[in-house]
């Protein structure tokens, strides 16, 4: 798993409630049994259905940061959302809500998900829509975000935060760990029947 420190690039703004996983990847796109390949199905059939959505507009090409509205990831638990987000570039996205199932996918791949009030949300998509070269800066180990001039912080879950930093998945982390966990077991096991 790439390693999560900061960043520093545009946003994409999505202005968007309740971002079903299904909006994300369509099932469509679902076929395929390894975890590649899902990058170019990125809101397909939004990008299809309304050619100004906002992945069609070439000024937003380079964005790796999506800035959405409330309850984003919601619907089924498809794993293959995430990749299709981090496949096509975007290392974070920033919301007010997310699905609990897809919070905890995206913590799993790498993906950086921030919860930050509604109103700031609405005013970085607003500004982002009138000024798409528009950046922010994200960073992990002091969990700040700045942007707008203004710099603001935001709560993470510690064991997720120390896998993104260092680069693990869970089963990196346990394997990280494997001294303390000789030692652990030296000490509290019992070789006597």
């Amino acid at each position: 798993m790439e390693k999560f420190n900061s960043l520093t690039a545009q946003i994409i703004p999505l202005d968007l409630d309740n971002v079903d996983t299904d909006m994300i990847i369509p099932a469509v796109h679902l076929k395929s049994v390894s975890k590649d390949g899902y990058g170019e199905g990125l809101f397909s059939a939004l990008r299809t259905m309304y050619p100004d959505f906002i992945l069609n507009n070439n000024a937003y090409k380079n964005g790796k940061i999506l800035v959405s509205k409330a309850n984003f990831g919601c619907g089924s638990s498809r794993e293959h959302a995430v990749w299709a987000i981090t496949q096509y570039g975007i290392r974070a996205v920033v919301c007010s809500s997310f699905s609990d199932i897809f919070y905890n996918n995206a913590a799993k791949n790498g993906l950086l998900l921030i919860k930050m009030p509604e109103n700031l949300v609405d005013s970085w998509i607003s500004a982002s829509l009138n000024d798409a070269s528009l950046e922010m800066t994200i960073d992990l180990p002091n969990q700040t975000i700045s942007i707008l001039k203004e710099t603001h912080k935001f709560d993470y879950d510690p064991y997720n935060k120390h896998c993104l930093i260092n680069g693990h998945d869970d089963l990196d982390y346990l394997l990280s760990c494997a001294e303390e966990i000789k030692k652990y077991e030296e000490k509290n096991s019992s070789t006597t029947g």
